[in-house]
């Protein structure tokens, strides 16, 4: 069943964690909906690669519409953890207890929405330390499942095992 996933996401994020899962998702029959500062605004990533039309703003938006987020690293998600309204978005996800795939710098907003602690979970190397001071378990390992449906992985070269675990938690 075809299940609806929200992408936060503004300029510089990281490319292929971006284009790589988005792909993956949507080969899996899973539709994609970019949201963002402003809807219509075209952000680049921070590779030059590739470029992103937002489809809704954050304010046009509910989480109750969606089945599971996805937060793509880069700088992205530390612009989008100072505003509040990115920070409850997120927040309700993890309330509800609804699938997050988080990837390199991703965990910076789920630290900002305080909803790592107690979670295993992963990043990149220079995130770890913010999410141990988060209270969260941290493994140095490609993919790392939470029991509270958060599926995180480090960087780029994690991403084959992230995309298949976001597919095979979007199946279940």
């Amino acid at each position: 069943m075809s299940k609806q996933v929200a992408v936060v996401i503004t300029k510089l994020f990281e490319d292929v964690e971006f284009t790589s899962p988005k792909e993956e998702l949507e080969k899996a029959g899973h539709a994609v909906t970019t949201i963002g500062f402003e809807a219509g605004e075209t952000v680049d990533g921070k590779k030059g690669t590739a470029s992103v039309k937002i489809d809704k703003s954050i304010d046009e938006v509910s989480p109750d519409n969606f089945d599971a987020l996805l937060i793509p690293g880069g700088f992205s998600p530390d612009q989008l953890r100072k505003d509040d309204r990115f920070l409850a978005f997120t927040k309700a996800f993890s309330d509800h207890k609804k699938p997050i795939f988080s990837i390199c710098h991703g965990p910076q907003l789920l630290i900002n929405a305080e909803v790592v602690k107690g979670k295993d979970i992963t990043a990149v190397k220079q995130v770890a330390v913010d999410l141990k001071n988060a209270g969260a378990h941290f493994h140095d390992k490609e993919v790392v499942i939470d029991d509270s449906g958060l599926i995180s992985s480090r960087t780029p070269d994690d991403l084959p095992a992230f995309n298949q675990a976001m597919v095979n938690a979007l199946s279940e």
